[in-house]
Parts: structure tokens; sequence; C-alpha cells
């Protein structure tokens, strides 16, 4: 069964609006059910598996993603990682931070959205010359 249509019939919403739900009701329904743990201070051979792993102790791991350095292809030492309900998140926050994991002391927070890039209200238009 897909997600979208499900939430739409539980929610009442039609799905002709399929976008709007996917940008905005989606995105802040998922909010509450999954948690998005912020993770630093990662040893650089740390990979994505072996993080998944350690947080799968706590609960459902939905995703875990070591962040890259584009030109280098190095990790940058941070990830994300996913839980499938806060509760797991939680207490894999509160299991794991400031532990050892590869040799590293890690630091594990509950990651915040992205705060929306400051718009550039500098603009003048061009004087007109006659």
């Amino acid at each position: 069964m897909e997600l979208i249509p499900y939430l739409c019939n539980s929610f009442g919403l039609p799905l002709s609006r399929r976008s709007v739900i996917e940008s905005k009701f989606f995105i802040y329904f998922f909010n509450f059910i999954l948690m998005n743990i912020f993770v630093a201070k990662l040893n650089y051979r740390t990979s994505s598996e072996a993080l998944e792993d350690l947080f799968s102790q706590y609960g459902e791991v939905t995703s875990a993603k070591v962040i890259m350095d584009k030109d280098t292809g190095r990790s940058k030492g941070f990830a994300f990682v996913e839980m499938g309900t806060e509760d797991a998140g939680i207490a894999a926050i509160a299991g794991l931070n400031e532990t050892n994991f590869d040799g590293q002391t890690i630091v594990c927070k509950k990651a915040e959205p992205r705060a929306a890039a400051p718009r550039d209200n500098n603009f003048r238009p061009r004087e007109r010359r006659y």
C-alpha cells in the first residue's frame, strides 16, 4: 500500500492535491513520527552501515548517512541517522551521546531542520539613462 494515498484517506484529504500534501503536510507529519539524529565527531573511516548497526540496538533505523566531502570523497566526520519512532531516537541519544565508537567519542543530538537561506533584499533596479 502506498503511504500518501493511505494518509490522504486517513485524514480525509483529496488525492488531487498530492503535491501540496507532500510539501507541507507529509513532511510536517513525519517530523513527529520519525526522528532525525545528528551524530558528530565521527572517525573518518566510519561507514553508514556501521552507524546503522550501532543505532539499531535502540530501535528501527530508517536510514543512516555519513556525510562525505564532494571534492575529496572523504567523510566530513558527521552523519544523520533517522530512527523509526521518536521514543527510539530519544533512547539512542541518551544511550550513545558521548560514548566511544571507532576510537572517537561521538556526540548525538536531535537534528534541527535547516534554516531558510536569507534572501538578498538589496536589489536595486538599473537606472535608466536617457
